[in-house]
């Protein structure tokens, strides 16, 4: 009888101190995934020989040693960027009456300048006012000849907004301080002001939605139809607040989804979607259609895209198992240590063959990572966690996600985890910090939008205020309604339209 209270006690003593260390791990802790709990070289339970063993693999020699490719650009040094800004030289010269030579009252000969440093000069914001008139042209033999005065005149570029003084460059400015720089436009009013223009967060909200809607939003149709065209996607959502939406108070929760493709598709694309409730339902009506590998975290809601396969994420799994870690855990003291060492493992491995063409991929995992997932799915069944512990959980999500975690091994495209769609989704999350909430529905629709734009712009290397700025002063000399092949030269990937941003914003060197 004593034994048993003493064990209980032990129990709950042990259930407390994994709160607790969750607790001091959720205020103090590190964020990033980059994990140093458990080193993935410390495990004797892992047999690296026969992990790492290919019989058919050759040996190496000098032609076959190679090293892969990297398609990530350069950054560019410091000095390599001041380099390429637009010039000027400042002379720093004596008076010419000192000019003098203190020695003999000679004049004085210039035999050269020498340089004394570079600064980097910024000047307030260039506003000016564009008015625009159009020719108008007769023709004098008709009115004289019939008495009817014919007029011809230019085809005018239609207005983002009628009767406003909304600029393509003008609205651009005001979607990238939001949706790129995280500033509200209540202070984005405040910035206006000191620069002299009287721009109330009201018109700037109005310019916003408008635009996004108008022209904006037929680009938008078309990337979400490219993305519906690639073979994986990845899928994540968080929340937001909408103040005034219909059947539903001010505190309630909507939430902003993303879905998106890597580079492994072909393009890069990011498409996020403003819904009221994070049912499955929106995923399925969102996805309709889509046939391919659909990479999400544990939430059950996505089984309801019907045709897709789902796959799950490794990094959520790793996460479980290093929320049920105590304070100090090694492998031979925490269960959950040896599970994260699992999928730490795991990771290691597809490190290795991140630059591997997706056959080669498939080869590596049917070759070496199955064994080690077999291997691991063994293993959770031996656990017998207590009851209500982090370690239960993490039992219990291995367990239930089995089927999509092991999703991985039968296509080389897809992933092990579903970090693209979280850090896809991660400039949202940030920007929410500031303007804290939407006001009405055709604002968050509108912001969904824009930051679709904006971050496919990004994820493909084009900076993002350059193409919104050209793309609305281009689109305003076509005609209605936009056609896919007037509309496929405006994709942020495409390479007509990144020749036409750096031809635009060439540096200009005095």
């Amino acid at each position: 009888m004593l034994k048993a209270e003493v064990d209980d006690l032990k129990q709950k003593l042990e259930r407390m101190n994994e709160i607790f260390a969750n607790m001091q791990r959720a205020r103090f802790g590190q964020s990033s995934e980059k994990q140093k709990y458990v080193s993935p070289d410390q495990l004797s339970i892992f047999n690296e020989a026969e992990a790492e063993q290919n019989p058919k693999a050759p040996e190496p020699d000098e032609k076959t040693i190679v090293v892969p490719e990297h398609k990530r650009k350069k950054k560019k040094t410091l000095e390599e960027k001041i380099a390429e800004l637009p010039a000027e030289e400042v002379i720093l010269d004596i008076p010419d009456n000192e000019k003098i030579c203190s020695y003999c009252g000679s004049t004085l000969r210039r035999m050269g300048k020498k340089f004394l440093r570079k600064e980097i000069v910024t000047t307030q914001k260039t506003i000016k006012v564009v008015h625009y008139y159009a020719y108008t042209y007769t023709c004098d033999n008709c009115e004289k000849n019939e008495g009817v005065s014919r007029i011809k005149t230019v085809q005018a570029p239609e207005p983002l907004i009628k009767h406003s003084y909304a600029s393509p460059s003008l609205v651009a400015d005001v979607m990238i301080q939001k949706y790129a720089d995280g500033i509200p436009l209540a202070r984005q009013e405040k910035i206006w002001r000191r620069d002299g223009i009287e721009l109330s967060r009201a018109t700037m909200a109005n310019w916003v939605i408008k635009v996004a809607e108008k022209w904006l939003k037929p680009v938008y149709k078309l990337m979400k139809k490219e993305l519906l065209n690639s073979n994986v996607i990845y899928a994540d959502e968080t929340v937001v607040q909408v103040l005034k939406e219909d059947g539903k108070s001010p505190q309630s929760e909507s939430r902003m989804w993303v879905y998106g493709c890597d580079e492994r598709s072909g393009k890069s694309i990011r498409i996020f979607e403003y819904q009221p409730t994070r049912e499955g339902r929106h995923a399925a009506s969102f996805l309709k259609g889509f046939e391919g590998a659909l990479v999400t975290d544990g939430y059950s809601g996505y089984n309801a895209v019907e045709k897709a396969t789902r796959c799950g994420c490794w990094a959520h799994m790793r996460r479980a198992w290093r929320d049920a870690m105590p304070k100090g855990a090694t492998i031979e003291n925490s269960k959950a240590a040896i599970g994260y060492q699992y999928c730490s493992k795991l990771f290691a491995l597809e490190r290795k063959w991140k630059n591997h063409t997706n056959a080669e991929r498939l080869e590596n995992r049917h070759n070496l990572a199955e064994k080690l997932v077999d291997e691991y799915f063994l293993w959770v069944r031996t656990v017998d966690p207590a009851k209500g512990s982090k370690l239960e959980d993490a039992v219990i999500y291995a367990l239930n996600q089995e089927k999509y975690l092991r999703a991985f091994l039968g296509n080389g495209e897809v992933e092990i985890s579903n970090n693209f769609a979280e850090n896809a989704i991660r400039p949202f999350v940030i920007g929410r910090k500031n303007w804290l909430f939407s006001d009405t529905v055709k604002g968050a629709k509108s912001s969904a939008i824009v930051y679709s734009l904006i971050e496919t712009a990004k994820a493909n290397d084009v900076e993002p205020y350059a193409y919104l700025a050209l793309m609305l002063s281009d689109m305003q000399y076509l005609g209605r309604p936009f056609s896919n092949e007037m509309l496929e030269g405006f994709m942020p990937w495409s390479d007509k339209m990144k020749a036409e941003i750096e031809k635009r914003t060439l540096p200009v060197s005095e």
